[in-house]
């Protein structure tokens, strides 16, 4: 039996489709995939993760001597990167995409209501990672979008040096941007429910037609309509890239988180992953040891009140840094 590398496109139950590396067969078919179960029914791995793998993955797989479309994983190459959050749930971390280039933070200003902590937990969970998001805002054609607090978040972090890229799945509006950011690239879309994930990816490659979901009525929150992590290749619109054809993008479609917790990081070293707060870190009077509460000397409090760090953000760090010591998580 023959070996070969593949990529992770989706799975569930310990089953994944594997995009392989090696042809199909018939060059006009596509992609050769395979249905792929773990070897070992498991992966050694340094930490026991609610998903053992995630779309993006690459992996090594034992070819099947009798079914060409199936085959078993035999281990986990190294990963270059990946998103993750806590998934309370399975009490353990879950990986939400591997191996990407562009993580792109999805949200709304209303339709389900805009949430700016849970933004700032994803952001620091991607500094966390070393990643470096874009904070993608859909349904921007939305009256809400104008409101003054809504606007004086997003440019708040853009002002700390995040990309903010507004867009309408509806309208059009900054989709030739976006299609920019993500040709020739690997990209996850994570957000909460109903933010319009799958409505983007529609816009994005006319032929691509996932299922949407309404808002709930009752609470103003997004049904799950995508259940899990899918990565897809798309063939970008040719009227959003200058009328190109054959313009590619590799899309991870996360499932709608409706609580985003974050995994393996401190109440007292959250401040390292608010990027405007990390240079000041170790600087207080009292050092390390400094709470950044009502410390005289306070390197981050004197920034607050200077202006040079924002009180949103830092109101947002604190009640973070809160949930994390009581492990007690908002939506």
């Amino acid at each position: 039996m023959g070996t070969v590398t593949g990529t992770v496109l989706d799975g569930s139950n310990n089953v994944f489709d594997v995009e392989c590396d090696d042809a199909g067969g018939d060059a006009s078919s596509g992609p050769h995939i395979r249905s792929c179960t773990l070897k070992s029914k498991r992966l050694t791995t340094d930490i026991k993760y609610y998903n053992p793998l995630a779309p993006g993955d690459r992996v090594e797989i034992e070819e099947d001597e009798l079914d060409a479309h199936k085959g078993q994983i035999l281990s986990l190459l190294p990963r270059k990167n990946k998103f993750v959050r806590w998934n309370v749930k399975g009490r353990c971390p879950q990986i939400l995409a591997a191996n990407i280039d562009n993580l792109v933070l999805v949200t709304t200003p209303d339709e389900p209501p805009f949430r700016a902590r849970f933004i700032d937990r994803e952001l620091a969970q991607a500094e966390y990672q070393e990643l470096n998001p874009i904070i993608l805002v859909n349904k921007y054609d939305l009256d809400s979008s104008q409101d003054m607090d809504f606007q004086n978040r997003l440019s708040i972090w853009q002002d700390i040096g995040y990309r903010v890229i507004r867009v309408s799945a509806k309208t059009g509006e900054g989709m030739t941007e976006l299609a920019e950011l993500l040709q020739n690239k690997l990209s996850a879309f994570v957000g909460q429910s109903g933010v319009g994930k799958s409505s983007l990816i529609n816009v994005l490659d006319s032929a691509c037609v996932l299922r949407t979901g309404s808002l709930s009525q009752k609470y103003g929150r997004g049904t799950h309509t995508t259940t899990k992590g899918s990565l897809m290749h798309i063939h970008l619109n040719e009227s959003l890239v200058d009328g190109l054809s054959n313009v590619y993008a590799s899309i991870i479609d996360t499932p709608g988180v409706r609580r985003f917790v974050l995994h393996d990081i401190e109440s007292t070293d959250l401040a390292l992953y608010f990027r405007e707060m990390r240079p000041l870190v170790g600087k207080c009077t009292y050092g390390l040891s400094c709470t950044h509460n009502s410390e005289a000397g306070c390197k981050i409090l004197e920034a607050v009140y200077a202006g040079a760090v924002s009180e949103e953000r830092y109101d947002s760090w604190k009640r973070i840094a809160e949930e994390i010591r009581t492990g007690s998580w908002s939506d």
